[in-house]
C-alpha cells in the first residue's frame, strides 16, 4: 500500500483504512516486535506493543499525502523504535542493561585493526594489478605458483609448455614484478 492510497482511503473511511493497514502489515510488524522482545516480554505484551505501533501509525501518518511512496519503510521504522523502547522498558524492570548501544560498542571494541586491514587490502589490489600487467602467460604462471601452489610441471601441462620454460618465465616475471612493485613502494 502506498501513502497516497492510504490517505485517500483514510479520507473516505478511517475504519476501513485502519483495517486494510493492519491486514497488510500485521505480520511484518509482529515479526519486528517479536524478534526484539521475545527474550524479555510475554506474548501478551508483544501483541500489545504491535497494537500500540498500529495506533501510532494511524495517529501520526500524514493525512496530506506527502508520503506518496510505499509505507513499509515508515511502518518498519515506527515498529523498530517502539520495539526498542519497549525492550529497554522491560529490560530495566528485569535489571538487565543491554541493548542496541551495547551491541554496537561490543563490535567496535573488537581486536580488529581496521587501518592495517585496509592497508593489507590495498596492497593486495596493487599486487594483483601489477601481476596482471605482466601479461600472459606470465601472470597466470605467477598466480598458479604463488597463489594455487602448483608445481612447474602442473603449470606446464596446463599451459602446454615445458616445465623448464615455466620456471624460466616465472623467474623473469618475478624479477619484473619486484621491479614494478619497488617503484610503487612495495617490497617482496
Amino acid at each position: 500500500m502506498t501513502g497516497a492510497e492510504y490517505s485517500a482511503l483514510r479520507k473516505s473511511s478511517p475504519e476501513k483504512a485502519y483495517a486494510v493497514l493492519f491486514g497488510s502489515y500485521c505480520d511484518y510488524v509482529y515479526t519486528i516486535v517479536y524478534n526484539r522482545l521475545r527474550s524479555v516480554a510475554p506474548r501478551e505484551d508483544i501483541e500489545e506493543c504491535v497494537s500500540d505501533i498500529f495506533a501510532d501509525i494511524f495517529l501520526t501518518y500524514s493525512n496530506s499525502g506527502e508520503f506518496a511512496g510505499d509505507m513499509k519503510g515508515f511502518i518498519g521504522t515506527v515498529a523498530k523504535r517502539r520495539a526498542i523502547n519497549t525492550y529497554h522498558s522491560f529490560a530495566s524492570r528485569a535489571g538487565r542493561h543491554s541493548g542496541e548501544s551495547d551491541d554496537y560498542l561490543a563490535g567496535i571494541a573488537s581486536g580488529t585493526d581496521i587501518e592495517s586491514e585496509h592497508d593489507l587490502e590495498e596492497r593486495r589490489c596493487i599486487l594483483l594489478d601489477k601481476i596482471d600487467e605482466l601479461g600472459e602467460p606470465d601472470s597466470t604462471i605467477i598466480l598458479q605458483i604463488y597463489y594455487y601452489d602448483l608445481s612447474s610441471a602442473e603449470i606446464a601441462k596446463m599451459l602446454s609448455m615445458k616445465p623448464s620454460a615455466v620456471r624460466m618465465r616465472a623467474s623473469r616475471a618475478l624479477d619484473k614484478l619486484r621491479k614494478t612493485l619497488t617503484e610503487v613502494g612495495i617490497t617482496l
